[in-house]
């Protein structure tokens, strides 16, 4: 009898330590996996999966860019910065089977938090373009009432020729006070209704085309850019064919002019001025866009550049653009 109840002893001890050596086993083993990564490489998606889900991000993202940057040229800001992250992502999605998920996620923060930055600027350019509205609006009820004044003082010009027997002497001073104060009127008119440019962007082209921020790139690098505004709508201007006249100084104060490719001169309130280039266009009063295209071969010299716009005997719009 007790020989059975030891063998029975013995066959329960045996059976724990099988189990204990197995649960040892098993513990060191889910040790080495932990250590090594492999439970994580189990538990991550898959590469492919990765992709597909990187690639609608990056759709997503590059759609939002692309409604914020429609917004923003619309109200006359930069968008270069659009642009280039606009291009970025477009190399993101060629190399998505390469990138590291880490990294991925490093640029995704980036684009959402440019699209932030835009919100924020969107908002301000609206602020910024009601005022606009608000002076446009002032200046077109002043105009409307100088106008007004003006046909009077016309009228008045031509009842007291007709109704008035007045001397000679005394209708030719009368006359000569109204004529004087009929050109100022005139000239304040033809003042509000001149053009005016909003958003003056200058823009560095490459030998390939390509277009970047022109500031702070190398001199001898930049020989061709690109000028771009919008001409403001204005009630009281005429659609018609207009010049714009574009001036480039250089940091020395000499206007950039190459008689072979179309600079000259024009009359600016009893001075001729030197202009860069010129270029006729149709204006529309819808907020229009327009640029220039200019060529130096020799290159731009170091330093802050002025760019100076006229047209119909007024300055219309200012702008600066530097390269070291």
């Amino acid at each position: 009898m007790e020989s059975d109840n030891s063998r029975g002893n013995e066959s329960s001890l045996k059976s724990r330590v099988t189990w204990l050596t197995l649960l040892v086993f098993l513990l060191l083993a889910y040790i080495l996996v932990d250590k090594f990564g492999l439970l994580d490489r189990f538990t991550q998606p898959s590469q492919a999966e990765f992709v597909e889900n990187a690639q609608v991000k990056l759709d997503s993202v590059a759609e939002q860019l692309n409604l914020r940057l429609v917004q923003i040229k619309k109200l006359g800001g930069k968008v270069n910065e659009l642009e280039k992250a606009k291009a970025q992502i477009l190399g993101d999605q060629k190399h998505l089977s390469d990138i590291d998920p880490a990294e991925f996620q490093k640029k995704l923060s980036y684009y959402l938090h440019l699209l932030g930055q835009k919100d924020a600027e969107i908002k301000k350019l609206k602020k910024e373009n009601v005022v606009l509205i608000l002076r446009n609006d002032s200046l077109s009820r002043e105009a409307q009432i100088l106008k007004v004044g003006l046909v009077n003082i016309q009228k008045a010009l031509e009842d007291s020729s007709k109704t008035f027997g007045l001397k000679e002497r005394e209708l030719s001073e009368k006359s000569r006070v109204l004529e004087i104060r009929n050109k100022e009127l005139t000239e304040k008119v033809s003042a509000a209704a001149a053009l005016r440019a909003e958003g003056v962007n200058v823009y560095a082209i490459s030998s390939r085309g390509k277009e970047s921020s022109v500031n702070n790139q190398k001199a001898r690098k930049v020989d061709k850019i690109r000028v771009m505004f919008h001409l403001q709508e204005n009630t009281l201007a005429n659609k018609e064919i207009k010049t714009v006249f574009l001036r480039i100084i250089e940091p020395t104060g000499t206007t950039i002019s190459d008689y072979n490719l179309g600079s000259g001169t024009f009359d600016f309130k009893g001075r001729e001025l030197t202009f860069t280039s010129r270029q006729r266009i149709f204006y529309e009063n819808n907020h229009q866009s327009v640029e220039f295209i200019y060529s130096r071969p020799n290159g731009f010299k170091a330093g802050k550049h002025e760019i100076e716009l006229y047209a119909e005997g007024y300055l219309i719009g200012l702008g600066t653009f530097e390269v070291r």
